[in-house]
């Protein structure tokens, strides 16, 4: 049996095989498929330390978060980080550092914890 493929145009023509107009639409309805869409999956960003676990302080950071409870501990950890950037922000400013060396002091600060392991 051949098969004929229906395109809206307006070229009515043949090159073989022809269906009727009614066929035609039949075709179209029925081909149709609906895929229904649910909710859409969210992932959570991924911001684990690669280190988690293997620095020197490592162990007594997680006792202390688990003495304390994650909230209250993720609070103090909060604090203690901008307090250290407002450290290197004040020195920064006072060798005459611009941006983007604070910046970058910032960054080294944070990989430096990671590998020490204050922030398991």
């Amino acid at each position: 049996m051949a098969t004929s493929i229906c395109v809206g145009s307006s070229f009515y023509g043949s090159w073989g095989t022809s269906m009727v107009v009614e066929e035609c639409t039949m075709l179209q309805a029925k081909s149709q498929v609906h895929i229904g869409r649910g909710k859409p999956v969210r992932f959570q960003p991924m911001m684990k330390n690669i280190n988690e676990g293997k620095g020197i302080f490592a162990p007594l950071v997680v006792i202390t978060r688990n003495i304390v409870g994650k909230k209250r501990f993720n609070q103090i950890r909060g604090k203690a980080i901008a307090l250290h950037s407002q450290v290197i922000t004040e020195f920064c400013k006072s060798i005459g550092a611009d941006a983007k060396q604070r910046q970058g002091l910032i960054r080294l600060a944070k990989k430096n914890g990671e590998w020490l392991g204050f922030l398991a």
